[in-house]
């Protein structure tokens, strides 16, 4: 299978569980997909039930006005004796109610730690409120200065195919090929001869295209590449790849396909292709737009893509009219979530898709942003929401809550997965067997034995709040 037909596959899927996943107010509760057929779990109640039909299901279920609150003296002694490592290393942590905001358990949570990908979380927050939910992101082709030049300008799609635009999909929704067709066509209607020069307009982003703060190791193992605001298949070399080797100028590997494509539609192309700004009111021959910037985030949270997010976050800085580059991005990140009620005093990014070790974000700051999203009544940050892995279905924690330790929250937990090597994160939100709704944010740190042999810790914790009953 393409990775764009996993990529469409996963998007059904979370579109399918997370209509009716995505609180409209706090007073609504997911309905969550059942867990693994090899598992035998004990009877939900209705808030954890998924509908016997997606086509009877007219809104959201509403949460039990009388569920009960979990006891948190109950619930701190269960997570206390799980969030432990043997061989060394801390744990933050902090659960909500949801609805009254009551704190239920809190170890350390203003505390600020490396939040690895959690930080994501923070940086869809601002976008989503930055650029909205049904921004599309355009890449056009302008008419040059001369007879016979075009500019190819570069507007932040990063998740550019080579092929025919694909409508349904969210890597690939805008085709290079599609842009090269539109292009012959409107150079052939204006009676343009003689080889067509291309100059790549990438001019959006400012500044280092690696950010200084991330390891050279990271960027040799193909965490990350040079950004830049257009690239093929979030820069990858195929839509099928997800480790490995990355092109180290996206945006010129974008002007090659396109090159071959427009001379494959016929036209006569020379070879050379420049880099230089479009000018000022220059004609559009042709564009393409990408999947919405709703759907994008949906992609980069469950892939925890590290490329889409960082081009995000320039976004989000172009947006408010700072500097296209890391630094603004950061900023931008950080001022915007402040102005959504985050408390971001002790908060440091140094990126935004967490790769940096000078990140510093709080379990407090991660549980503030999904109670944020929970409680939107705009629609755009909740979409971010449509984004999170769902335990043992979706995403980055489709191959997790598989164990008996864990596989009571399979299809239960909803959150934004964290890994550095000893870092692990999750953060999002879960129902409690009671019909409560809850949110969490569980950060470890120092991990010796590293984070792979942390990730049932994390997990069984989430799995004690899907499974609690433990009301007051």
């Amino acid at each position: 299978m393409s990775r764009t037909s996993k990529i469409l596959t996963a998007g059904v899927l979370a579109i399918a569980l997370g209509v009716l996943a995505v609180p409209v107010g706090m007073n609504l509760a997911p309905v969550f997909g059942p867990a693994p057929a090899t598992a035998t779990l004990p009877e939900l109640p209705a808030a954890q039930q998924l509908p016997t039909a997606l086509s009877t299901v007219s809104g959201i279920n509403p949460l039990s006005s009388n569920a009960p609150v979990p006891d948190g003296r109950v619930l701190s002694k269960a997570l206390d004796a799980t969030l432990m490592d043997a061989d060394g290393g801390n744990y933050t942590a902090l659960v909500q109610d949801a609805a009254t905001g009551q704190i239920l358990y809190s170890r350390n949570a203003s505390a600020g730690r490396l939040p690895a990908s959690n930080l994501k979380l923070l940086t869809a927050a601002a976008a989503l409120k930055t650029l909205g939910a049904q921004t599309r992101l355009s890449t056009k082709v302008l008419a040059g200065a001369g007879t016979g030049s075009i500019v190819l300008r570069a507007g932040g799609d990063v998740l550019l195919g080579e092929g025919q635009s694909e409508a349904e999909a969210t890597v690939g929704h805008a085709g290079v090929a599609t842009l090269a067709a539109r292009t012959a066509t409107a150079l052939e209607s204006t009676g343009a001869g003689g080889p067509v020069r291309i100059t790549v307009d990438d001019t959006l982003f400012t500044g280092p295209a690696l950010n200084p703060a991330w390891l050279q190791g990271d960027v040799v193992a193909g965490e990350i590449a040079p950004v830049f605001p257009m690239a093929l298949y979030g820069a990858r070399l195929t839509p099928d790849a997800s480790v490995g080797a990355r092109p180290q100028d996206s945006a010129m590997s974008v002007a090659a396909a396109f090159a071959a494509a427009l001379k494959a539609a016929g036209v006569d192309v020379d070879p050379d292709i420049q880099r230089g700004k479009a000018d000022d009111g220059a004609r559009t021959l042709a564009e393409v737009s990408s999947a919405t910037v709703g759907e994008q985030i949906e992609y980069m949270l469950q892939d925890s893509d590290n490329y889409v997010a960082e081009t995000l976050g320039r976004l989000s800085a172009v947006a408010l009219k700072r500097v296209g580059s890391s630094a603004g991005a950061s900023e931008a990140v950080k001022e915007t979530v402040a102005a959504l009620g985050v408390k971001t005093d002790s908060m440091v990014l140094a990126d935004c898709s967490g790769l940096a070790a000078d990140d510093r974000v709080s379990a407090e700051q991660l549980t503030q942003t999904v109670k944020i999203m929970l409680a939107d009544t705009t629609g755009d940050l909740r979409q971010g929401l449509l984004g999170l892995p769902i335990a043992g279905l979706s995403g980055t924690l489709g191959q997790r809550y598989m164990d008996p330790g864990t596989v009571a929250g399979a299809g239960l937990v909803r959150a934004k997965t964290g890994t550095l090597n000893a870092v692990i994160s999750l953060s999002g939100y879960v129902v409690d067997t009671d019909g409560r709704l809850l949110v969490f944010s569980f950060i470890g740190n120092d991990l010796n034995a590293g984070s792979a042999a942390a990730k049932p810790v994390i997990d069984a914790a989430a799995t004690i709040l899907a499974g609690c009953g433990c009301g007051g």
